[in-house]
């Protein structure tokens, strides 16, 4: 039997790019992975556009085409996962449906993959999207790594090749915010790298804003981070000790100066207001660690499903047996 690779494709309001994606998909794989048998999955995020309408229209057409509809829209982080815990091929492929990922870099992770690396990822060595965001992506890697136990892998969005083995650890996670560049830094097998230039976007625009991206950025930092809370400790010691050192000159000066030293408001004012800035900081990030640990206790499930396509009898049974275990 041909092994069989799946392509999972998270789509949002994609009507522009979903059809051109499956057809540079499928002539990748029929024109360079012949010797392979595949599938094209798409996980539509309850897209409020076309997108569901052209993906029925692909299923129709070509039974190695499936897709998911969400019943609501479950964040970035929530549906392209589970999209990966839905494949059973030998190897699951993840990609972005903006074209932003490259079809033909497909080949070259598969090759890597017969040499027997169980993960084999794509990452940005330059990117043609604005270079303000570029940079802003590079300061919170570089930011991440330092403040993590794990090694996070910079420039890297999910991109790659995923061996069954390793979406088999995936899929029994039960992480209802799951961080999969983290995932993969801390139990994932060791993986290949492979660089690329990011193209711009095909056609329509970017789903991310800012709330989306720092909303990610949290799940990141609070699911593999203590740093920030220690440093509230840390901070407060310090800022205790130095207060205790102003106060004993103040003294001082006082004593020696009572006529001359006139210590003033200002002082006070700008104190109160930098402690106070400093317990919001702190407080806010305690605050994201509370509702990521209150997500978590509530073990909600990844996403609840609409509708699925062109899932056979078999494929049913073995996703109805692995939600019972």
């Amino acid at each position: 039997m041909k092994k069989k690779i799946s392509v999972v494709i998270p789509t949002y309001n994609e009507e522009a790019n979903v059809v051109p994606l499956a057809k540079a998909v499928s002539e990748v794989m029929e024109r360079d992975l012949r010797e392979y048998d595949y599938e094209i999955l798409f996980i539509d995020n309850h897209s409020k556009d076309n997108t569901q309408a052209l993906l029925r229209g692909l299923c129709a057409n070509n039974k190695k085409i499936k897709a998911i509809f969400n019943a609501k829209n479950f964040g970035q982080a929530r549906s392209p996962v589970y999209g990966m815990k839905q494949a059973y091929g030998d190897c699951v492929v993840r990609m972005c449906a903006d074209f932003q990922d490259p079809v033909d870099m497909i080949p070259k992770f598969v090759r890597e993959w017969e040499q027997g690396t169980k993960i084999v990822i794509g990452v940005k060595s330059a990117s043609k999207e604005r270079k303000g965001m570029y940079w802003i992506r590079s300061c919170y890697y570089k930011v991440i790594n330092k403040i993590t136990d794990i090694d996070h892998i910079e420039q890297f969005t999910g991109f790659g090749l995923y061996d069954k083995k390793f979406v088999d650890v995936v899929r029994d996670l039960h992480d209802p915010l799951p961080y999969l560049r983290g995932i993969i830094a801390e139990l994932g097998f060791d993986y290949k790298a492979i660089e690329y230039t990011q193209p711009k976007r095909r056609a329509g625009k970017s789903k991310n804003n800012f709330y989306s991206l720092y909303d990610y950025a949290m799940i990141g930092i609070t699911s593999y981070s203590k740093v920030v809370m220690r440093l509230a400790t840390f901070a407060g010691f310090i800022i205790g000790g130095l207060s205790l050192v102003a106060a004993l000159v103040y003294l001082v000066l006082k004593l020696m100066y009572w006529d001359r030293f006139s210590a003033g408001v200002a002082p006070m004012v700008i104190g109160m207001f930098f402690l106070g800035a400093l317990q919001l900081f702190f407080i806010g990030f305690l605050g994201e660690y509370v509702l990521s640990i209150n997500s978590r206790v509530l073990d909600r499930p990844l996403v609840v499903e609409e509708e699925r396509l062109n899932f056979d009898e078999d494929e049913e049974d073995e996703v109805e047996e692995r939600k019972k275990v």
